[in-house]
């Protein structure tokens, strides 16, 4: 859908930043290897300041791809090991007695970085979950009743282990919901780790020099926001979200930010495709990372092996496509 006779819409330009895009995705792409989903999306996630979820088995590079990420775009990485004795103070940061200066002081949390490698997220418990609410919808943290704001960009990256697994809580919908994409990481490929036997030396020694620099980061998120999005690309998007709900095996619906999620990517898969309008693919493109984790099916249907990609990918079949 191209843009019409908006003359602020017409004088969009990019910026020269934009061409180190290609650069960091070559970068990432040295050391991480196997999964294109999850580079895009990461991509995706940094444009639009959206939270990633991955699911997979361990052992697959998630921590790496993370902090190869990290140090790319030139931000502070940290990384959470979620635990059941993990306390929410030990992620968002609390108050402690100083007896030097005695006076009490705020000792801010880990969550304090740009990249938050947040590792196996439900073996902590649904008290301690919490403390990510606000960090990934506000992008803040209120401590004491004073709000303290995450340094930008800011991106979390979580991960899960399957929930067959001993000593996993549940995550709660409202939680999953804060996620703006998730990605599959597929089971172990042999051809995969053979490359990575084969890259071995080259991946234990992580470039540090970075591509891009937090505010050259802040400049693309802006010039994102500035992708033309027609009138009918957002009644497709509202149509799609529609037609999952309206599915009889899905159990609870996904909310209004699976929408606002749909518009926010395909802005940036516009804008990765050097386009300054969103068509109809970029949302399709999308449709999937963005409803598969916010889809929960009634347990009979779970049972006959309906998954959540097969119910999106329906919705894509059944919701009419409107023309460019």
């Amino acid at each position: 859908m191209r843009p019409g006779n908006d003359s602020s819409t017409l004088s969009y330009t990019y910026s020269p930043k934009r061409v180190k895009l290609k650069i960091l995705v070559s970068r990432i792409k040295n050391y991480y290897i196997g999964n294109d989903e999850a580079v895009n999306l990461l991509l995706v996630s940094l444009l639009t300041e959206g939270s990633l979820l991955i699911l997979g088995p361990p052992g697959t590079g998630k921590t790496l791809l993370a902090k190869t990420f990290a140090t790319a775009i030139g931000g502070t990485f940290k990384r959470i090991q979620m635990a059941p004795d993990l306390l929410p103070s030990d992620i968002t940061g609390g108050p402690y007695y100083d007896l030097q200066e005695s006076a009490w002081k705020v000792k801010l949390g880990p969550v304090f970085a740009n990249v938050v490698m947040v590792d196996e997220l439900n073996r902590a418990s649904p008290r301690t979950q919490s403390a990510f609410l606000e960090v990934m919808q506000e992008k803040q943290v209120t401590i004491e009743g004073t709000t303290y704001p995450l340094p930008r960009p800011f991106l979390v990256i979580a991960t899960m282990i399957p929930e067959e697994s001993r000593g996993v809580y549940p995550i709660p919908t409202g939680e999953i919901d804060r996620f703006a994409y998730s990605t599959v990481i597929p089971d172990y490929d042999p051809d995969i780790e053979s490359e990575v036997l084969r890259r071995l030396d080259s991946l234990e020694t992580l470039e540090q020099k970075s591509v891009l620099t937090a505010s050259d980061v802040m400049m693309l998120i802006d010039e994102v926001k500035k992708v033309y999005i027609h009138e009918r690309v957002r009644k497709y998007i509202i149509s799609l979200v529609e037609a999952v709900r309206k599915s009889e095996e899905v159990r609870f619906k996904p909310s209004t930010r699976a929408a606002i999620w749909l518009a926010k990517g395909a802005r940036a898969i516009a804008y990765m495709n050097d386009r300054n309008y969103v068509l109809p693919d970029d949302v399709k493109a999308l449709a999937i990372p963005v409803l598969r984790h916010r889809i929960v099916l009634k347990p009979e249907y779970e049972l006959d092996g309906v998954s959540p990609e097969l119910i999106v990918r329906r919705a894509l079949d059944m919701v009419e496509v409107p023309k460019t």
